[in-house]
């Protein structure tokens, strides 16, 4: 018997013979059909998304045909519900049609009528599912633009690599310079999977103490070691049916390294001091900012754990790598710092433009993130000097064209952080010819994306 999930159709009548007669019909006509007595509970076994229609008598004991109607509209407002009414039930069509019924169906009627309306129903269900996968996916790219924000098509790539591997259940390893945003991309692919309604547990491996981070992840026993007087759950286990996020991974000791691979590989934990395993449904999402690789090769790092977390690396560009989004992210962060403490944005001077796209950006988001904050509350931007002297540079960078250049780029990047749909509209806010700017562009390795116009 085919089960309500597997379902296309829901067939629902008291009738043992008509029941029997209208479920051998569908089935012949090539639909998946689970054909009930009783609609009494049935409302709450049916998913949301449920990709079937139902087609159910209204009378009925105990629950009958509208009372099932009002229980799925609350449910779902756009699930078809076709109606088998008897001779003479007009009326109560009607009241069926105007409370959300798809269609009704009145006795005796043929074969054909009814194969039809049910397949018009199949074919409504499917584009109102589609749509809202649309919307869905829509709204998620939506998120992940709001969160990790920037043009540059380094950060482009990044979110079409979040947006892939956020549909899948692989684990990932993140590769970033401290204060790329590491943790930013964790929850992202958390929020953005099959999972977002479970735990997201992050823990910094590197701020734990060496003697308290098994405890820490795989919980431990009443007795374990000393002081250890009742159970405690682990991070692991806390996480179960979620993500589990384990930053600064390469400061773990060997040890720990090993439980680690044993439950990547096996899906279980054990708790210290006990002999049960626990199995666990988890993501876990690892971070570094250290090369693993070369850390497996100096003996530092497991290089089976390397190869087993390695399987999908997501690497953020470091900011000095982002020219581009510089500026749109101080901008993103200034006015939402000014937002926070009431004050009324400011604006960045020409000088102050200049001076943000010089700096090199060694603590990258994080460090422009709190240079954002000091300026909307009305302080200097108290930006260090970045790279050598002029003293230091090749005498070909002290010239008049190596200044001028770096000047022209800084002035493009100044203009690409404000909203621009085509690159017609970006050439003339600077005063110069569409094929020009696209041969500047190409000169100074940056990139900009039409969103529409010319």
């Amino acid at each position: 018997m085919t089960s309500i999930d597997d379902a296309q159709v829901l067939l629902i009548d008291d009738d043992p013979h008509l029941r029997q007669a209208l479920a051998q019909t569908l089935d012949l006509a090539g639909l998946k059909v689970a054909a009930l007595d009783d609609a009494r509970g049935l409302a709450a076994r049916i998913e949301r998304d449920w990709p079937g229609v139902v087609v159910s008598d209204i009378r009925m004991p105990g629950v009958d045909g509208l009372q099932l109607l009002a229980q799925l509209q609350e449910q779902d407002p756009e699930l078809p519900v076709l109606l088998i009414t008897g001779h003479g039930d007009v009326p109560l069509a009607v009241q069926a049609m105007r409370a959300g019924a798809y269609d009704f169906l009145e006795k005796p009627f043929a074969n054909d009528a009814m194969l039809d309306s049910v397949r018009r129903a199949l074919g409504l269900r499917r584009l109102v599912l589609d749509n809202r996968s649309l919307r869905l996916a829509l709204a998620d790219r939506r998120q992940l633009d709001a969160r990790v924000i920037g043009q540059s098509p380094g950060i482009q790539r990044l979110r079409e690599q979040i947006g892939a591997l956020a549909a899948i259940n692989a684990d990932v390893l993140i590769l970033g310079e401290t204060g790329s945003g590491k943790e930013v991309v964790a929850r992202a692919l958390h929020d953005l999977s099959a999972r977002r309604d479970g735990p997201f547990v992050a823990i910094n491996a590197g701020a734990l103490a060496e003697s308290v981070v098994e405890s820490e992840l795989f919980g431990h026993e009443p007795g374990a070691f000393t002081g250890a007087q009742k159970r405690r759950i682990g991070k692991f286990e806390f996480a179960n049916g979620g993500t589990l996020f384990l930053d600064e991974i390469e400061s773990m000791s060997l040890d720990v390294q090993v439980k680690l691979l044993r439950l990547l590989q096996e899906r279980v934990v054990e708790r210290l001091g006990g002999n049960q395993s626990i199995p666990l449904d988890i993501r876990i999402i690892a971070a570094t900012k250290e090369d693993l690789r070369q850390a497996a090769d100096q003996g530092r790092f497991r290089a089976d754990l390397y190869y087993r977390l390695n399987v999908a690396p997501l690497r953020i560009p470091p900011l000095r790598e982002r020219g581009e989004d510089i500026l749109l992210l101080f901008q993103h962060y200034a006015e939402a710092a000014s937002e926070r403490h009431g004050l009324p944005p400011r604006s960045l001077q020409p000088a102050q433009r200049a001076e943000l796209l010089r700096h090199d950006w060694p603590g990258n988001v994080r460090e422009l993130q709190n240079c954002a904050e000091r300026f909307a509350i009305g302080l200097d931007l108290d930006l260090p000097l970045d790279g050598p002297s002029a003293a230091d540079l090749p005498s070909d960078a002290n010239g008049l064209s190596a200044q001028v250049e770096a000047y022209e780029r800084s002035l493009i990047l100044a203009e690409l952080a404000n909203p621009h749909n085509s690159l017609r509209s970006l050439a003339e806010a600077l005063g110069i010819p569409r094929k020009t700017l696209h041969d500047k562009l190409r000169k100074h390795g940056l990139s900009f994306s039409e969103q529409g116009g010319d």
